[in-house]
């Protein structure tokens, strides 16, 4: 019966094979259809997860989730927004940082060794330790990862990323000069990727002890710049890791899915830039 079907298509159609060119056609297309909303699917989850994180991370090193005392939240607010991170989205964010102050809700930070290499700080709050030791010590597990001191491959450091105007030259001098005087030790400046002028990004970084008086004071002269990045206390390696191709990818995946985590604020590596 199959064959006498076979035999029929030619006396229907002048070209015959043309019905099944346009069925896999049909299925090419519709297969990159999938993959590229696929990919637009998990660069939307990737923004809003970092939105989420930088949304509490700012709200927690500014002190307020009130985005009207808390120059560096209101940064951040005013970034995703322009990116196009939906409303919604940004105001749980904001919930959550409120009632993690309101829950009490404590910051917690877990060491961890990577494929015998690479060295993890991880930053958590949580208002449930355990819940959230058993949450990471699960995804480290699955990641040929554990749990084992490594604070000692790292140094604390304080950062502080500046935005300005690409014409504002002068004022970048004077910036400098103020955070200079106000204990940063060392400074860089790049083209700020997030601005629609390719503006200048100046990155200061300075002793833990001396971040308040840096953060304050760079705060306190917004006529000097257009916008605070970043305002942290960080975790710089020691001595970086360079790592392969391999080992890259599998780092990215176990940091990923950790950064995925909603108990989970940021993770710092060895690896190097």
């Amino acid at each position: 019966m199959f064959n006498s079907q076979l035999r029929i298509v030619p006396s229907l159609f002048k070209r015959p094979f043309s019905v099944c060119n346009a069925n896999f056609s049909g299925h090419n297309k519709w297969s990159k259809i999938k993959d590229k909303k696929g990919n637009s699917d998990l660069q939307k989850s990737l923004l809003y997860g970092n939105a989420n994180r930088d949304i509490l991370v700012a709200a927690r090193t500014g002190g307020s989730a009130d985005p009207n005392v808390n120059i560096q939240l209101s940064t951040i607010l005013k970034k995703y927004k322009d990116q196009g991170v939906p409303k919604e989205n940004i105001e749980r964010a904001l919930v959550r940082a409120r009632q993690g102050k309101e829950k009490g809700g404590g910051s917690v930070m877990y060491e961890a060794l990577a494929f015998n290499s690479v060295g993890l700080m991880i930053e958590c709050i949580t208002d449930n330790p355990t819940r959230t030791i058993h949450k990471i010590r699960h995804t480290l597990t699955n990641h040929s990862a554990r749990l084992t001191p490594v604070q000692f491959m790292f140094q604390r450091r304080g950062l502080i990323e500046v935005a300005l105007n690409k014409s504002a030259e002068e004022r970048a001098e004077q910036l400098i000069d103020l955070a200079l005087t106000n204990g940063a030790d060392d400074f860089d400046d790049v083209v700020d990727e997030d601005s629609e002028d390719a503006g200048v990004l100046l990155k200061f970084s300075c002793s833990p002890l001396v971040f308040a008086q840096l953060s304050t004071a760079i705060a306190s002269h917004a006529e000097l710049w257009s916008g605070i990045r970043t305002s942290e206390l960080t975790y710089v390696p020691l001595e970086p890791v360079e790592p392969s191709e391999d080992l890259k990818s599998q780092l990215d995946s176990l940091t990923e899915e950790l950064e995925g985590d909603e108990d989970t604020l940021r993770v710092w590596t060895t690896l190097g830039s």
